[in-house]
C-alpha cells in the first residue's frame, strides 16, 4: 500500500493528463487532493505540518510565476517595439530552414540561458521566439522543453552539483562528478540535436511534402557535427576552468560553429537555402515595420545574458543581491528545513523585467499604452498560477512527509529505498531513471539531485560500484526529467498561450525522454 502511495505523484498525471487528457489544473488538483489525503491518513502527517507545506508549494509557485511574468513581458515588449520582427528577419536571413533553427535557438540560445540562469527560465525565453518565426505552439513548447536538457546538468552556473551534491561529496569531488557527467554526454548529450530534427520532422505536426526520413538524413552530419562540439567542449571547460561555467561556455562556442557552419553550407545539403524545410509551405516571416537594427533588436537578450552572468562573476554584486530584498520563508511554522527561497533581486523573473522595462523606454515608446499590454499579461496568467499552485503544493506535501507519526520515511524516500532494496543490482541502470522521476515530480535538476544523491552514493558503494559514476547518471537523469514535469510544461504553455493541451505535450516530451534516458544508459555501461 505505501509503495503505491508513494508512486501517486508520478502515476495519477500520467493516466490523468498524458491518457486521459485531462486539463493539468484539474489533473493536478485531484493529483493534489489523493497525496493529501494519503499523507493525513496512511502517513499520518500532522496538519500543521501539512500547512507549513501548503504555504512553502504556494510561495514556491509565487517564485516560479515571478519568472513566468518576466518572460510573457520580455516578450510583450519586444514585440510592443518591433524587435521581434527584426530579429526574425535576421534569423530568415541566415536560414529560413526550421530545422536549422531548432537547433540555433532551443538548443543552443536556450543552453546559454540554461547556463546563466536555469529556474525552467531558458525554454520560457526560446518557445515564443520559435512562435514568432512560425512554429506552431505545440511544436514550439515540445521543443523548448526537449533542448533544455543536456545543459541543465550544469545549470544556473553549476547549481546541481554544487547545492544538489552538497550533502554526498565534498567540493573537489564535485568537480570528478562533473568530468563523469561531461564524458557520459558525449553519447546521450551529442544525440539531443538529431533527437530535436527527428521529433520535428517526425512527431510534431507539419504538412511538409518531401520524404520524412531524407529530411532528416539531410541534416544528421551537422546535427552530429553540432553535438559532438557541444559535448567536446563541455569537457575541455571543465578540465581548464571547472564545471560551474560548463553550460556558458559550451553553447557560445557551439553557437559560434552552428552560425559559420550555415554561412558557408558546411556539412548541409546545397539546396538548404533554396529548399528550406519548413513546417508548412504557407509560413512567411512579416518584414520588420520597424528601422531598428539587428543588434539593437537583439541587445535586450544580450542585456539578459550579461545581467545574469555579472553577479555570478563578480562577488560584492552577487552578495548584494542575495541580501536585500529577502522574500525567503524559513521554518515555516516552526519546522525545520521547511523553507522557500526567494531572493528577489538575485531572480531571474527581475532581470527579465528589468530589460522588459528597459526595451520599451529607450526605444521611446508610450508607456501608458505598453501598461496596458502589461495588464493583459497578468490578466492571462490566471489559470497557470493557480495550475503552479496546487501542483507546488502536492510535490512539498510529498516531500515533506518525512514528518509523520507513522513512523514512515517521507514518500519520495519510502520509493528510493524499495528500488534500492530491490534493483540494486541493475543500479547503473536504475541511477539516471530514479533522477528522472525525481524531477519529474519536482521539477527541479537540483532538487531530484540533493533528494537522492545520498541514496544513490550509498546504494554505489555497497554495490561495489563507482560513486561519482552513479551521481553523474542521477544529475544527468533529473535534466532529463525536467522535459516531462508537469509544471515545466504548465509554464513553457502560459508563455505560448496554449492552454489545457498539458497532456498532449507530456505525450510528445515522453518519447525523447525515454530515448535520452535509453542512449544515457548505454553511456554508463560503456563507461562503467
Amino acid at each position: 500500500m505505501e509503495l503505491l502511495v508513494s508512486m501517486f505523484p508520478i502515476l495519477i498525471p500520467i493516466i490523468l493528463l498524458g491518457f486521459l487528457n485531462m486539463p493539468a489544473l484539474k489533473g493536478m488538483s485531484v493529483t493534489a487532493i489523493l497525496v493529501i489525503l494519503a499523507s493525513l491518513f496512511i502517513w499520518k502527517m500532522p496538519l500543521k505540518a501539512l500547512a507549513a507545506s501548503a504555504i512553502q508549494g504556494f510561495h514556491k509557485s509565487l517564485t516560479i510565476a515571478w519568472i513566468l511574468l518576466g518572460a510573457l513581458l520580455l516578450l510583450r515588449a519586444l514585440e510592443y517595439t518591433g524587435s521581434v520582427d527584426r530579429i526574425n528577419a535576421g534569423f530568415t536571413k541566415l536560414t529560413t530552414d526550421m530545422r536549422l533553427q531548432t537547433i540555433l535557438i532551443v538548443f543552443l540560445f536556450g543552453s546559454l540561458i540554461e547556463g546563466v540562469s536555469g529556474f525552467g527560465a531558458p525554454a520560457m525565453v526560446t518557445a515564443p521566439l520559435l512562435i514568432a518565426l512560425g512554429f506552431k505552439p505545440l511544436s514550439s513548447i515540445v521543443l523548448a522543453l526537449v533542448a533544455d536538457s543536456t545543459a541543465a546538468s550544469f545549470g544556473a552556473v553549476g547549481t546541481p552539483l554544487t547545492v544538489g551534491l552538497s550533502n554526498t561529496v565534498g567540493t573537489a569531488e564535485t568537480g570528478k562528478v562533473g568530468l563523469k557527467i561531461a564524458n557520459l554526454e558525449l553519447i546521450s548529450g551529442t544525440l539531443v540535436p538529431l533527437i530535436l530534427i527527428v521529433m520535428l520532422v517526425f512527431l510534431l505536426p507539419n504538412q511538409h511534402t518531401q520524404n520524412r526520413l531524407k529530411s532528416v538524413l539531410q541534416v544528421t552530419p551537422w546535427c552530429i557535427a553540432i553535438g559532438l562540439v557541444y559535448s567536446i567542449s563541455n569537457i575541455g571547460s571543465q578540465l581548464l576552468l571547472g564545471y560551474e561555467l560548463t553550460s556558458v561556455i559550451s553553447p557560445i562556442i557551439a553557437l559560434v560553429i552552428a552560425i559559420l557552419s550555415i554561412k558557408f553550407n558546411i556539412l548541409l545539403p546545397k539546396d538548404v537555402k533554396k529548399n528550406p524545410w519548413k513546417q508548412s509551405p504557407k509560413i512567411t516571416i512579416k518584414e520588420p515595420k520597424t528601422n531598428i537594427s539587428l543588434v539593437r533588436a537583439w541587445m535586450p537578450y544580450v542585456l539578459v545574458v550579461v545581467l545574469l552572468v555579472i553577479p555570478k562573476l563578480i562577488r560584492p554584486i552577487h552578495d548584494w543581491l542575495n541580501t536585500h530584498v529577502n522574500l525567503s520563508l524559513t521554518n515555516i511554522l516552526g519546522f525545520k528545513a521547511i523553507d522557500s527561497s526567494w531572493l528577489l533581486l538575485a531572480s531571474p523573473g527581475t532581470v527579465l523585467l528589468i530589460v522588459a522595462l528597459l526595451t520599451v523606454l529607450l526605444r521611446e515608446e508610450s508607456f501608458r499604452s505598453f501598461s496596458r499590454e502589461a495588464w493583459g499579461v497578468v490578466k492571462s496568467m490566471k489559470t497557470t498560477i493557480l495550475t503552479l499552485i496546487v501542483t507546488l503544493i502536492m510535490v512539498q506535501v510529498f516531500t515533506n512527509t518525512s514528518f509523520n507519526g507513522a513512523n514512515l520515511d517521507s514518500m519520495p524516500g519510502y520509493l528510493a529505498s524499495f528500488m534500492a532494496t530491490h534493483l540494486h543490482g541493475v543500479w547503473l541502470a536504475i541511477a539516471p531513471i530514479l533522477g528522472a522521476v525525481g524531477s519529474f515530480v519536482t521539477g527541479s535538476t537540483t532538487v531530484s539531485t540533493l533528494t537522492f544523491s545520498s541514496i544513490q552514493a550509498d546504494v554505489a558503494i555497497d554495490a561495489g560500484l563507482d560513486k561519482y559514476l552513479i551521481l553523474a547518471g542521477q544529475v544527468i537523469g533529473a535534466a532529463v526529467g525536467n522535459m516531462i514535469c508537469v509544471y515545466n510544461i504548465v509554464s513553457v504553455s502560459g508563455v505560448v498561450g496554449l492552454k489545457g493541451e498539458e497532456g498532449k505535450v507530456m505525450r510528445k516530451t515522453a518519447i525523447p525522454a525515454v530515448a535520452y534516458l535509453f542512449f544515457l544508459i548505454i553511456s554508463i555501461f560503456v563507461f562503467k
